[in-house]
């Protein structure tokens, strides 16, 4: 069995610090290397770790956590020959025409609309005089994200007092960027709620992959190598994932561990691990008055039960977390965390979760196409990543009859793998974008799937299989607008104590 190196490892990646209701993501800007490598000298120190505490008495009611993205470490004076021995996605990180058509950001979802994480080549060129239109938000570079988390340990579930110790904590941080050689950019305030449902109104992660090795407990199917989302570790092929290696000598070597490959060389990377962060705007209005439409009574009037259980199909769980595939009539009604079950076993056919349902699409579990239970198995497990979701803007428990938030609502949407390429790529492009799943050939995620502006003749449905004909539901709205994005790197705290040496 593999042993993690846990006082080694950032904590977020571990645990989802569920308790701390309350968070603060800080995008900052590297201006001065010299300062800022002082304060990583010292804040290494600072940053939450992956140990469990079991005296809840000794629990910081803090937790604090860094990445970098490729121009970060850049920034920071890793030499070129270092930068170029990380892999092709996080160097050309998130912004570019092949990324932007892989992940579907197009029309509204288009980096130059993004709040941030888009980098015009001159952000302070002059506005044209002859350009009447309103400017758009200004995108300075970022480099890195602090991941700022608040607890009132005196207090069970109140997120106004967790927000109280969360923005304290940013004050008392804030204060020293400036002389640590760093500049704000953006930031988001995200929130988690005792029932874990998103803006939607679904009970949301629920179906994590348990990594082999850190101490959680759960189905066997749910274990998953450390390799997939840990450098320095074997993954689901039985070999190490391609790690970042210091090619060219610079900084205090001794901090760093060899490279488990057996390359000989130090291995930046081990511990560490990528990090997707994506803001994604959640258009509650557009998604129940869809399902409503589609559901509705004879006389116009809203079916509600009809509405719930449409959604239901779309998301592949209640909103409840209860799995359509063994409740596939009504919710129970209770807070569900059911997460033991396989389509092979229960539902084949997709008779109760369709085979276009996000859920299935994102996790088919032992139902990959046509392969075999145990293949199946096989290949979901190298493509699991570990997700992470903060809600930001007004909470709303989304439902029929409650669709209307005050301002902006949305999922700051974040995930760890060791492989952007085969793990969040993939699931994005391959088993969420394109349009063929199963039997099925016009058939995006109804989620993450779904073209704002479809090409002329193209079809996007969600098909619910049935007997004995299918039930086909044409014309899917998309309800989720991209608003910024980055590929980050996420190191283990020898990673950041060398950092500070180079």
């Amino acid at each position: 069995m593999t042993k993690l190196e846990l006082e080694d490892i950032q904590g977020y990646i571990i645990r989802g610090y569920a308790h701390m209701m309350y968070s603060r993501f800080v995008y900052l800007q590297i201006i001065d290397r010299t300062a800022a490598k002082k304060w990583l000298s010292r804040s290494w120190k600072d940053m939450t770790t992956a140990v469990h505490i079991h005296d809840k008495s000794k629990i910081s009611s803090t937790h604090l956590n860094i990445a970098f993205n490729h121009n970060g470490l850049k920034a920071l004076g890793l030499y070129q020959e270092n930068l170029d021995a990380f892999s092709r996605e996080f160097r050309q990180g998130m912004v570019s025409p092949h990324r932007s058509r892989l992940l579907g950001d197009m029309d509204s979802s288009a980096p130059e609309n993004w709040e941030w994480g888009y980098e015009p080549k001159n952000p302070d060129e002059p506005k044209d005089p002859n350009d009447h239109k309103e400017p758009k938000i200004r995108k300075y570079p970022i480099h890195l994200c602090l991941m700022i988390f608040g607890n009132d340990k005196e207090s069970d579930d109140d997120i106004e007092k967790d927000k109280i110790v969360c923005l304290n904590y940013y004050e008392e941080l804030k204060s020293q960027f400036e002389a640590n050689g760093l500049k704000e950019v953006h930031a988001i305030d995200g929130q988690t709620q005792p029932e874990n449902k998103e803006h939607f109104g679904f009970r949301d992660g629920i179906s994590q992959p348990i990594i082999e090795g850190s101490g959680r407990v759960g189905p066997k199917d749910d274990v998953v190598k450390a390799g997939e989302f840990l450098f320095g570790y074997e993954n689901e092929f039985g070999v190490y994932p391609d790690t970042p290696l210091i090619v060219k000598e610079q900084g205090n070597l001794n901090l760093l561990a060899p490279d488990a490959g057996g390359s000989g060389l130090k291995d930046f990377g081990r511990n560490g691990s990528f990090l997707v962060m994506r803001q994604l705007e959640q258009d509650v209005d557009k998604f129940w008055s869809f399902l409503n439409e589609k559901t509705k009574n004879p006389d116009g009037s809203i079916n509600v039960e009809e509405s719930l259980k449409l959604g239901a199909k779309i998301m592949g769980r209640w909103q409840s977390g209860a799995p359509i595939t063994l409740f596939p009539e009504k919710d129970p009604g209770v807070i569900s965390d059911i997460n033991d079950f396989g389509y092979s076993k229960f539902d084949p056919d997709g008779l109760k979760c369709p085979f276009g349902s996000h859920l299935r699409r994102s996790n088919p579990r032992d139902s990959v196409d046509d392969h075999g239970v145990k293949e199946s198995l096989k290949l979901s497990k190298q493509h699991r990543i570990i997700r992470r979701a903060r809600l930001y803007g007004e909470i709303i428990e989304g439902s029929p009859t409650n669709k209307t938030p005050k301002g902006d609502v949305g999922l700051l949407f974040a995930c760890f793998n060791a492989d952007i390429s085969r793990q969040y790529e993939f699931l994005q492009y391959t088993w969420g974008k394109l349009p063929k799943v199963k039997e099925l050939y016009n058939d995006p995620d109804p989620i993450i799937g779904v073209k704002e502006k479809p090409e002329p003749g193209e079809e996007q449905n969600f098909t619910i299989q049935d007997c004995p004909v299918n039930r086909t539901i044409h014309d899917l709205p998309r309800v989720i607008t991209v608003k910024g994005g980055a590929y980050f790197f996420f190191p283990s705290i020898s990673t950041l104590r060398y950092l500070a040496t180079i």
